[in-house]
């Protein structure tokens, strides 16, 4: 399942789709569901977060006018905003589509890979507040030193 929250599109696909997309924008003035859920499911395995956040957008937009394709339109959104580190949007999306299908393992998966990375991103932000109220520390502490010596130097 890391293979999901860590694949990239390739740039020739994301190409691809994204032309169709335009083309039916421009030439309908609207997209058949199928072309934007594409679209939108290569942008969210884009390396960029701009591309990723467009992707969601259009999957909400999808989930909301087109309802019959639910399920897959909620997986990539929780792939979409757990790439971009919002995971408690990404929970959100994995509990609605497990009230639908409760016993789905690859929604299971999926929400066994964010609930680590929530755990590993809190390992890392305690270590950077950690150094931070270490060096913080130790700043304070110089200052009290050098304050100490100038105050003994009169």
């Amino acid at each position: 399942m890391d293979d999901v929250l860590d694949e990239t599109v390739s740039l020739e696909d994301l190409r691809k789709f994204e032309k169709i997309y335009h083309e039916q924008l421009m030439n309908l003035n609207e997209v058949n569901p199928k072309a934007q859920f594409e679209y939108a499911w290569c942008l969210v395995r884009s390396k960029h977060s701009v591309d990723i956040r467009k992707g969601i957008m259009l999957l909400k937009e999808l989930s909301l006018r087109h309802p019959e394709g639910k399920r897959d339109y909620l997986f990539y959104l929780a792939v979409g905003n757990a790439r971009i580190k919002e995971y408690n949007k990404a929970l959100h999306y994995v509990k609605t589509f497990l009230e639908i299908e409760p016993a789905n393992q690859q929604v299971l998966a999926l929400e066994r890979q964010i609930n680590k990375r929530v755990e590993k991103e809190g390992i890392k932000g305690i270590a950077i507040a950690g150094g931070t109220i270490l060096a913080v520390g130790s700043l304070v502490g110089l200052g009290i030193a050098l304050a100490s010596k100038a105050a003994k130097g009169k």
